[in-house]
């Protein structure tokens, strides 16, 4: 089995489901050329049959793209898969991602069916959608949930029906990181055809578990990740991007890699927020405002000392400037010495103290405190060497 990682975004259409957040399709363009920049292995571009826009959005991918796998999304229906396949026709490599329901939930609440019409109907999808001439994904619904013999006999049926990859989702975000690998290492040892398959792990974040489910998944076996920039997605959101590629590049010991270029990380998260307007929380992990600040006096002395005290990862690794030192009332004499030195101030001793002592009235009053607040304090409090 290879140790290739391969990442499938869906920023444009998983991402895209979030209220607010709809794209034009020149703007769907301008993100996917810089995906494909990133290094991602295939591109979902949309759901044809749900909208004009949508429909075009994947002939235009189709036409801009030609390093990546371009993926339309349908459900295990005729008229479905016919749109998916005409709206992919230009597209170099183009793939079919169809489905249905794997849960008992999904299948009595959703389909008013049963598992045997559930086999049937994703057997002949996939095989409907294969004869259209490209590659095809299988989806399994809610297969977090579903019962777990039906799930490996649906995957076994649906692989030999010519599935090119299977997508096991938690779609609700119900799975707890070691019940979900156990999920997907129970199908490599109860699907007798899954070697002729990838497996795919799409997670949703409901219970903040999105990204530590991937993982669990890909250690058990899966080796393709769906995800977004940002961890967009429907309800809660989807595995982040750039949490799954750092995860995977910071512990090398889990031997398995992908081809993101990791110092481009930053830059997609910026465009990605404001052509979907959709800010970036500050304490999001590798790419939030906060990811590499630090404001704790100790954490500060510990980290001008050494940044892999409290470093794990290089900043210019993500396309970070920097990492950042915030001078707040909680800050100590290290991080205020270190930025009015940047400044060209020459401190030391005695005058340390007392540019500490007024920093820390000054810093109570304003929380956090800038450059032009410590020229002042150096201008009103002491006369130093420049």
């Amino acid at each position: 089995m290879s140790n290739k990682i391969q990442i499938f975004d869906t920023t444009l259409r998983d991402g895209e489901q979030v209220p607010g957040c709809q794209l034009k399709t020149e703007e769907k363009v301008i993100i996917a050329k810089e995906l494909e920049a990133l290094g991602v292995d295939v591109i979902e571009a949309g759901f044809p049959i749900s909208s004009p826009g949508d429909f075009l959005s994947v002939v235009e991918l189709s036409k801009a793209i030609k390093g990546v796998t371009i993926c339309a999304l349908t459900r295990s229906k005729k008229e479905d898969i016919d749109v998916a396949a005409e709206a992919l026709h230009h597209a170099k490599r183009g793939r079919i991602h169809t489905g249905i329901g794997s849960s008992d939930v999904h299948i009595k609440h959703k389909f008013k069916s049963n598992r045997e019409q559930v086999l049937e109907q994703g057997v002949w999808a996939v095989k409907y959608a294969k004869a259209k001439g490209y590659e095809v994904e299988f989806f399994a619904e809610d297969a977090g949930r579903a019962d777990l013999a039906f799930l490996a006999q649906l995957t076994e049926a649906v692989i030999a029906a010519g599935a090119d990859v299977v997508n096991i989702p938690d779609t609700t975000g119900y799975c707890l990181p070691n019940l979900y690998g156990k999920r997907i290492e129970y199908l490599f040892e109860h699907v007798s055809n899954i070697h002729k398959a990838v497996i795919s792990v799409h997670c949703h974040n409901d219970l903040g578990l999105a990204t530590a489910n991937t993982i669990a998944g890909l250690m058990g076996g899966a080796r393709q990740a769906e995800v977004t920039i940002n961890g967009i997605g429907e309800r809660a959101g989807n595995t982040s991007l750039e949490e799954v590629a750092m995860i995977l590049q910071v512990h090398k010991d889990l031997g398995l890699y992908t081809d993101i270029k990791s110092e481009r990380l930053y830059d997609i998260s910026k465009l990605v927020a404001e052509m979907m307007r959709m800010p970036v929380q500050a304490n999001k992990a590798i790419i939030g405002a906060n990811a590499f600040a630090h404001s704790s006096g100790i954490h500060q002395d510990g980290f001008l000392k050494h940044a892999e005290n409290y470093e794990i990862i290089n900043p210019s690794d993500v396309g970070v400037p920097s990492s950042s030192i915030v001078l707040t009332a909680r800050s100590g004499r290290a991080a205020l010495k270190h930025r009015v030195e940047l400044l060209g101030y020459k401190v030391e001793g005695e005058e340390l103290n007392t540019l500490y002592e007024n920093f820390l009235v000054l810093a109570d009053e304003k929380k956090q405190l800038e450059n032009d607040d410590l020229h002042y304090l150096v201008a009103n409090t002491l006369v130093l060497a420049r």
